[in-house]
């Protein structure tokens, strides 16, 4: 009897949405299949690793979930692959049945105000991203030495920078966060943080479990002002129970009398940024108060600065296009039909629909996807090994045992310095010695 052929699926991605994505084929697939998981990074886990910030450990344990994944037979991950620079889509179309595309949303958005390039004035993915170890964004980026931060957003990612911003260094040191990193943030000036929303309390995008964290720091004075946070029982009454008790904590906090705490954090509403001021770099925001005028914020004419050193902006992030993939720059989304790109061509995730839902969405969008591409695909349409054409450019994937070396190093890390269960690793050169890839580059010492 002749051997069955396996279908062979390419994932490019390896965060939670291209790690549901094959979770999903190997669910769905009632014949073999062979699942190769592509990622540009030594590391996987995308999101999870490099955009949940490190003191919250409990969301950070899906990591556990998406580790046996990687670690079912048929899955296999290939770290260190770049699609563009390493191989093409034409590669990945000659070496597989189907490709799906799963690189999520990488990048903020823009403000489009009048100073938003001078230095000092950042992307929040690029802060988080810092405090996180990403690889593209080492130590040295970021240096606290300003009194007055500026934060433009309310959603639950503003609230980690403006949480690990008032943290102490002493507060993170049982986290995650590397060694250089925490050295940073201990040595930071920042004293006075101010975290802008145009809307009103009844708009913010945080989770009431986020808000009422931010609330318990010890080492901060949380506040807000009573003419800010005011909102009609008429309308309060028509809210869902999350934001009501949303806007029951942040009325609660205009209540509060300064303890004088190392760090105070503002939270203003009703305002929106129209210029950042400054010279060679940032000294400052003008900020305009806002209303509603039938559902759109309106500008009153009323104006006030707020003197910061710092800027960061966290209004949502984007995609951004893969080389040979067709991709909509008005969505920032690869165009597509319920995950179908075109023949043999997929997409998951945020790259997929935008940057909505939680992490677990990821999974419901993921199996949507395989549905369709488990519908329409035909095994035995790749002509080629993608491992003879990485070894014909002496390109050598990072291995999920290479993997776990890296994290058996971060944890070595971790008790040298007496430093919880794990501190990660800065840059590629960093992991790649740590399994053995390159000559092992001067070590890291502690603070």
């Amino acid at each position: 009897m002749e051997a069955m052929v396996a279908l062979r699926v390419a994932i490019v991605g390896s965060g939670p949405a291209g790690i549901y994505t094959a979770e999903a084929l190997i669910k769905q697939c009632p014949e073999p299949v062979e699942v190769d998981v592509l990622e540009r990074l030594p590391t996987p886990y995308g999101l999870v690793r490099y955009g949940v910030a490190p003191d919250h450990t409990s969301i950070k344990s899906i990591a556990d979930y998406l580790r046996r994944v990687l670690e079912t037979p048929g899955v296999r991950f290939l770290g260190g692959i770049e699609l563009g620079s390493d191989v093409s889509v034409d590669d990945l179309m000659a070496c597989y049945d189907a490709v799906v595309y799963c690189t999520g949303a990488m990048i903020d958005r823009h403000l489009g105000i009048p100073g938003e390039d001078l230095p000092g004035s950042v992307a929040a993915t690029d802060f988080v991203n810092w405090y996180c170890g990403h690889p593209d964004v080492p130590p040295e980026t970021f240096s606290l030495d300003t009194e007055d931060v500026v934060v433009i957003g309310v959603g639950n990612v503003a609230v980690d920078v403006v949480r690990i911003m008032a943290k102490t260094a002493d507060e993170l040191r049982s986290t995650d966060v590397p060694e250089d990193v925490l050295a940073r943030l201990a040595a930071s000036r920042v004293r006075r943080i101010h975290m802008i929303g145009r809307r009103g309390p009844e708009h913010a995008k945080f989770t009431l479990k986020e808000l009422r964290e931010l609330g318990e720091l010890p080492s901060a004075d949380v506040l807000t002002l009573p003419g800010e946070v005011k909102v009609e029982p008429e309308d309060l009454a028509s809210l869902s129970r999350q934001v009501r008790g949303n806007v029951d904590v942040l009325r609660s906090w205009s209540e509060r009398v300064p303890a004088g705490r190392q760090r105070r954090l503002d939270l203003r509403f009703w305002l929106r940024p129209v210029e950042i001021l400054g010279g060679s770099r940032v000294e400052g925001v003008r900020l305009e108060r806002t209303r509603l005028e039938g559902g759109r914020v309106v500008g009153t004419g009323e104006f006030e600065t707020i003197p910061a050193g710092m800027v960061v902006r966290s209004v949502g992030y984007q995609s951004v296009a893969l080389a040979g993939v067709p991709f909509d720059t008005a969505s920032m989304t690869v165009p597509n039909i319920a995950g179908k790109v075109s023949d043999r061509q997929y997409v998951a995730g945020w790259l997929k629909r935008g940057p909505t839902g939680v992490i677990g969405t990821n999974k419901s969008d993921a199996a949507e996807t395989v549905r369709g591409l488990l519908a329409e695909t035909v095994p035995g349409t790749a002509r080629l090994r993608l491992d003879d054409v990485l070894d014909a450019r002496g390109v050598v994937p990072v291995t999920y045992q290479d993997w776990l070396t890296i994290e058996a190093a971060e944890a070595g890390l971790a008790a040298a310095l007496d430093r919880g269960a794990r501190v990660k690793l800065v840059g590629r050169a960093a992991m790649l010695a740590a399994c053995g890839r390159i000559a092992q580059p001067a070590p890291q010492s502690p603070s």
